[in-house]
């Protein structure tokens, strides 16, 4: 551990280095890269941390596109929920109460992700609490997503292929425990690390540290495992999605079926599976990351990044109203009516089926 903040304690140097204008861009990359002694944590700590070097050199016009983009989203999300908690039909049924989870849990990751981005790139240290704090909404909201649309998936399963025991087996009350159920396993390793490190960590209520997920894991095994169930996660829902699309395939070429329902379901699981790709698109952040910080130039690294941070993490997670719920008939005429702010139409009338 020693070890660890002895090259910590060079890498912060050559950043104070950096920021007063020493030193080239491929000099410094060299530097920073010989500052690691090799182990994951450290690395990727490093390759975060390399952002914060050229603060000066304008990505004030980035950090307001960002905004911009996030409270423009972040608008849709709330005009949505908004629009399912105005009918009571909506707050009834299974599917639209998993998807105004989808929504606030997406929202809530959009708040903290770009939170995150903005204590980074102001250089702020964060007491090891706060940081924690921080960190376990964004770790958990990002796990729920795709856990939320595997059970998503399952309601439109039981829905098309045992329609007699949807309305028996999909009740609100199992709804919201699965939300729960959702929240307990998405958070739950983050937990046994917080837990493993205030236990190891007796200073974790007065220490300042610059706040990322790698900054709040003590050994190189917890990265491991953490990306470890990350792989296993998605494996796990994508498995889930495929089953769910097939049975709904095979239910809708039967001639007992409502052929018009298994068709919708089965889109609607199909689109499951394009957000869940998205989701998936964040594993790409930190390789992108990385070949970014080879390349020997920080000034192309922070362009790449900060692509990669827009196009990777916040762009996907603002698809969830475009992509379900303006298809929804039931919906959409809701949204548009809201969204007007009520003017020039009648409110509409809202069918679910």
């Amino acid at each position: 551990m020693r070890h660890t903040l002895c090259h910590v304690s060079d890498f912060v140097g050559i950043l104070l280095s950096v920021r007063r204008g020493h030193g080239s861009d491929t000099s410094t990359l060299s530097t920073l890269m010989a500052v690691s002694n090799g182990s994951t944590v450290e690395l990727l700590y490093i390759h975060q941390q390399l952002f914060n070097v050229s603060f000066n050199e304008g990505p004030i016009t980035k950090l307001t596109v960002v905004m911009l983009i996030f409270l423009f989203f972040i608008y849709l999300n709330m005009i949505m929920l908004y629009s399912l908690m105005s009918k009571r039909v909506f707050i009834e049924t299974p599917r639209y109460i998993l998807f105004a989870h989808m929504l606030l849990n997406d929202s809530i990751h959009l708040l903290f992700t770009v939170v995150l981005y903005c204590v980074g790139l102001a250089l702020l240290k964060l007491v090891i609490v706060a940081c924690a704090l921080t960190v376990f909404v964004s770790s958990t909201t990002f796990r729920n997503a795709p856990l939320n649309l595997a059970v998503m998936s399952l309601e439109r399963y039981i829905a098309i292929c045992f329609p007699l025991r949807h309305a028996e087996i999909a009740t609100r009350k199992r709804t919201y425990l699965a939300i729960v159920f959702i929240w307990s396993i998405g958070s739950l390793n983050f937990m046994i690390d917080l837990f493993y490190r205030i236990v190891m960590d007796p200073n974790i209520l007065t220490t300042h540290i610059l706040c990322t997920r790698e900054t709040l894991f003590i050994k190189a095994w917890q990265l491991d495992v953490f990306s470890a169930l990350n792989i296993l996660y998605f494996v796990g829902v994508s498995l889930i999605i495929i089953f769910t699309y097939i049975s709904i395939m095979i239910s809708a070429r039967s001639v007992s079926s409502n052929k018009d329902s298994a068709t919708k379901a089965h889109r609607t699981v199909l689109l499951h599976f394009v957000q869940l790709g998205l989701c998936l698109t964040a594993f790409l952040y930190s390789a992108i990351e990385r070949a970014a910080a080879m390349l020997g130039n920080s000034s192309l690294y922070l362009d790449v990044r900060y692509l990669a941070f827009l196009f990777i993490l916040v762009l996907p997670r603002c698809m969830s109203p475009l992509i379900y719920g303006l298809r929804d008939n039931a919906l959409k005429p809701l949204f548009i009516y809201y969204f007007r702010c009520g003017s020039g139409r009648v409110k509409p009338i809202v069918n679910v089926h």
